[in-house]
């Protein structure tokens, strides 16, 4: 319409699209959101669940001022308070735990609410405040250590190809990622691929949406990817279509890799995945003919005991066969390792080295902690081992705020709630982990009621404790002038002014962009196989069969309505989300003489969560699956699949296990 406004902005949330969008501003409300049709990655489309955003942005709940707690921890009782009388209470509290407890009792507990540079987990998000208070550091381990870990042992960095280059591809793997519900815009480039003759596998535990598009799918056991890896590369061998000069002149170790590779037949490999052995070498004769081979590898493949190794091993399949040469080869995990921007946390402004306490371990770390700041994050709701976390959520002794947007499972726990801005209501600068792009937002719409961003709460909260290192009062524009500044030859051209301008900018990167075809980022400039007898690390509901009372193995894999636990709360998607139910397998339901539709408990020694059977062969017998993302107080029972998640590390950068978890299924 004449008039209207079109701001530029970005999805802040967790997924590898970060896609760019267009808001329609008319007389100072959003009344419009699309995808930027301008924008090669995004091409004018948003997911169903973004797609609701404005009007979650003007929810009933949304939180619009500070609050108190006035009833017990964990029921949600509060009253309406000022900003001031806020940072008052605030920095008297953190004072006195800084003098009487030392500065490390502080935990910043950031989490991936927002992937922002600015107000989200990827930059600066006030880690200057809490080193000038000495806090303990955090380590955001909850999505992608492990798989980042694996492959940097691997390539010597977690980024990989292109995901735009899957469009050259002529063998495209979707190794343990739903494509249509977790980053469905890569599906149009899998489609270009298509349209020239690619042929689409998808190795998943479930036979999800994405699997039932593609050509063939394999039903692994949950975490023994890596040894599918194995045996896919014995097949190849068999053909003799191991690529010998990609080989000599890029790679280290391939003598003693060679040797494991034979160690794992397809007959040994079938029965340790439960794939057909004939599945394992039709699809490994593929992989020796087929060039370029692309395979996407995400997050649900890294959640259990062997998950690094899994991704080390698969990222050493394209250095077996050549794919990491051409353009359309080779393995996509993340693209974050391609970002160069400049993060300075000014960890000079600490006094002394801190602690870091680990994401995942909130339950077992937070025993010591005497103040918990949560923001952009939802443990409570997220985390594994939720029934301990709840448990050191309930201590009085423990001072919690939380800046948020809505009256999360968390938030009932604060102490102090702080309104926090959303994505059309702040600036921000993002990038990608699924493309090659950065994206500028820039606030559409004023922030309502007394919302602040988490730049400026952090910049009063300085100011109200009377702290005077500038850099804690650096702008948001200022601080975006530092991101981009880094020199790095990615960002070559690349200004603040133009991204403002523009709203996207791809880096500096060629197309089609190869990054390993002339060698990698080790010491020795080789792909680095992994040494005999660390290739395959079995997952511990494996090495539990036999020992463990609770026989079947539960996935918890992502929702198409939920992101994680963001748009827990929206009552539309809510609706369309229905009850939470658990795919059982038919020979499973029988013998157990469940029913379709029947209410059941999932439990372990950890706890227990409500869902209502479905009977699907969907999931192989002995594998059960629930999604995750409701908020446990929506959830039948107050609890979500966290319940019966341990509080377990994985085999590299303490990995959580959120899909590697003995439960057993029984009516209520």
């Amino acid at each position: 319409m004449p008039g209207d406004l079109r701001v530029l902005g970005a999805c802040p949330l967790d997924c590898p699209d970060t896609c760019s969008w267009v808001v329609t501003v008319e007389d100072g409300r959003a009344v419009g959101l699309r995808g930027n049709p301008d924008q090669p990655y995004t091409r004018g489309a948003l997911c169903v669940k973004v797609n609701r955003y404005l009007e979650h942005t003007r929810a009933d709940d949304r939180i619009l001022h500070p609050l108190r707690r006035t009833g017990p921890k964990g029921s949600g009782q509060f009253e309406r308070i000022t900003w001031d009388e806020a940072l008052d209470e605030i920095s008297v509290r953190l004072r006195g735990i800084v003098e009487e407890h030392g500065g490390e009792a502080i935990w910043p507990y950031l989490g991936t609410g927002s992937l922002g540079y600015l107000q989200g987990c990827e930059g600066v998000a006030g880690r200057r405040f809490w080193n000038m208070l000495g806090a303990s550091k955090h380590w955001l381990n909850i999505c992608s250590s492990a798989g980042n870990s694996g492959l940097r042992r691997t390539v010597g960095t977690a980024a990989g190809m292109d995901p735009e280059n899957f469009a050259l591809a002529k063998l495209v793997v979707l190794w343990g990622t739903n494509t249509l519900t977790s980053g469905h815009h890569l599906w149009k480039f899998i489609q270009d691929a298509r349209a020239n003759g690619a042929y689409v596998v998808a190795i998943d535990p479930i036979r999800t949406r994405t699997a039932d598009q593609a050509d063939e799918h394999l039903a692994i056991r949950p975490g023994t990817d890596a040894a599918l890896a194995l045996g896919l590369l014995n097949v190849v061998l068999a053909e003799n279509a191991q690529d010998d000069e990609f080989l000599a002149a890029h790679t280290e170790g391939w003598d003693d890799f060679r040797e494991e590779i034979l160690r794992h037949p397809v007959e040994r490999v079938a029965e340790i995945t439960g794939i057909p052995a004939e599945s394992v070498r039709r699809l490994g004769t593929r992989l020796a003919r087929t060039r370029p081979t692309a395979l996407r590898a995400t997050h649900g493949l890294q959640r259990h005991a062997g998950g690094g190794t899994a991704l080390r091993t698969i990222a050493a399949m394209p250095g077996v066969t050549g794919d990491w040469r051409y353009p359309g080869g080779g393995v996509a995990f993340s693209t974050s390792d391609h970002v160069h921007l400049a993060v300075d946390r000014r960890d000079d402004l600490l006094a002394r080295p801190v602690r870091t306490l680990v994401m995942t371990k909130l339950a077992s770390q937070l025993h010591d902690v005497k103040c918990l700041w949560v923001y952009a994050a939802n443990p409570a709701g997220s985390s594994p081992d939720a029934n301990a976390i709840r448990r050191q959520l309930a201590r009085e002794d423990l001072f919690t705020v939380v800046m948020e947007q809505f009256p999360t499972d968390t938030v009932d726990y604060a102490d102090i709630v702080l309104p926090a801005t959303m994505q059309t209501e702040h600036m921000d600068l993002h990038a990608g982990y699924g493309h090659l792009y950065l994206l500028w937002n820039e606030p559409a719409v004023p922030p309502p009621g007394e919302c602040l961003s988490t730049t400026e709460t952090f910049r009063r909260l300085a100011r109200h404790m009377g702290m005077t290192e500038p850099s804690l009062y650096d702008s948001d524009l200022q601080l975006a002038e530092q991101l981009v500044s880094s020199g790095h030859p990615s960002l070559d051209g690349i200004t603040l002014d133009r991204l403002r301008k523009e709203g996207w900018m791809r880096m500096n990167y060629p197309k089609p962009f190869t990054p390993f075809a002339d060698g990698f980022p080790t010491p020795s400039g080789r792909l680095r196989f992994p040494p005999a007898g660390e290739a395959y690390v079995p997952p511990h509901t494996v090495r539990a069969a036999g020992a463990s009372p609770y026989p079947l193995t539960l996935i918890t894999p992502a929702s198409h309505l939920f992101l994680n636990t963001t748009f827990g709360n929206n009552p539309e998607l809510r609706r369309r989300a229905k009850d939470p139910v658990v795919l059982v397998n038919p020979a499973d339901a029988a013998a157990r003489g469940l029913a379709g539709g029947q209410r059941v408990r999932v439990h372990n020694d950890d706890g227990e969560f409500l869902a209502d059977v479905e009977i699907s062969d969907r999931v192989a017998a002995g594998v059960v699956a629930s999604q995750k993302g409701r908020w446990p107080k929506f959830a039948p029972g107050g609890a979500n699949p966290n319940a019966v998640v341990a509080e377990r590390d994985g085999d590299m950068s303490r990995g959580p296990a959120f899909h590697d978890n003995l439960v057993e299924v029984s009516p209520v």
